[in-house]
């Protein structure tokens, strides 16, 4: 059973499909990594972003939103301003739980304050995912309704909880899961970074094992899928790139109506 505990370099990618594979050795654990971002059916240009970085251990994927370019620009300052942030306290904050707030709160900074500037980027927001990994500890946290999925020993579980005027009237039993209303409202998040000046994220930790498998991932897959058939689509192959792939293509069977990002990664014993 999994247990886990609720808690209150630059790579970004653009364009029709970007890829990216990694591998890294940490004393406890080793670390692979795959990621593949696509435009989807309908969508002209590519607002999701995501960006890790092996030598500090994180990992963060956003989705843009925004409106002409606004949407790009948010994911990729969010995603780039994390990673910044997160490498320069690595050495200088030894809590990783605060160390990994502060690189949020940046986030959002950077994005609020880019759009305060320009006022073709007002009401430019994104969310945003992200994982890192300290020690034996895996801490998630999130904005919006990107989400994170943590799989061991066959099972799959979504570990964060969508800001979504949809998931809220949920978990309030105020809408059933499959209302008929939920598919036109499932678009409107009540969180984001960068649309205000303060942001409220969500943090949840978890003790890693070998062969924890992680997937951060944003609305345009699963919009069309759920954990059992993201397991089945992840547990039979160990090729990384490949779930990645074939992640993709459950969002195109579905229809690809929005940008489709997931990023994997595994860590195992050496």
């Amino acid at each position: 059973m999994i247990e886990w505990v609720r808690k209150n370099t630059r790579l970004v990618t653009t364009g029709n499909q970007e890829t990216s594979i990694a591998r890294r050795f940490m004393p406890q654990f080793r670390i692979d990594v795959a990621a593949l971002s696509d435009i989807g059916h309908r969508r002209l240009n590519n607002e999701d972003s995501f960006g890790y970085d092996l030598d500090t251990n994180i990992f963060v994927v956003c989705d843009g939103m925004g409106g002409v370019a606004a949407g790009e620009v948010a994911s990729s300052t969010a995603v780039d301003c994390a990673l910044r942030t997160y490498k320069e306290l690595y050495d200088h904050e030894s809590d990783p739980e605060l160390r990994f707030s502060s690189t949020i709160v940046r986030a959002n900074n950077a994005v609020w304050s880019m759009a305060q500037r320009d006022h073709a980027l007002r009401g430019m927001g994104t969310t945003l995912v992200a994982a890192c990994i300290s020690c034996d500890n895996l801490l998630i946290g999130n904005v919006g309704d990107s989400r994170a999925y943590f799989l061991r020993d066959g099972d799959c579980v979504q570990i964060t909880e969508d800001h979504s005027y949809v998931a809220e009237q949920q978990r309030r039993g105020e809408i059933r899961p499959n209302h008929t209303l939920n598919a036109r409202l499932q678009q409107f998040i009540t969180r984001a970074v960068g649309i205000d000046a303060a942001v409220e994220p969500d943090f949840f930790t978890v003790n890693l094992q070998h062969g924890d498998t992680v997937l951060l991932t944003t609305d345009g897959l699963t919009r069309y899928t759920n954990a059992e058939n993201l397991a089945q689509n992840i547990y039979p192959y160990s090729d990384l790139q490949e779930i990645c792939r074939r992640l993709i293509s459950v969002a195109y069977a579905g229809g690809a109506e929005d940008n489709i990002t997931c990023l994997v990664f595994r860590v195992s014993s050496d």
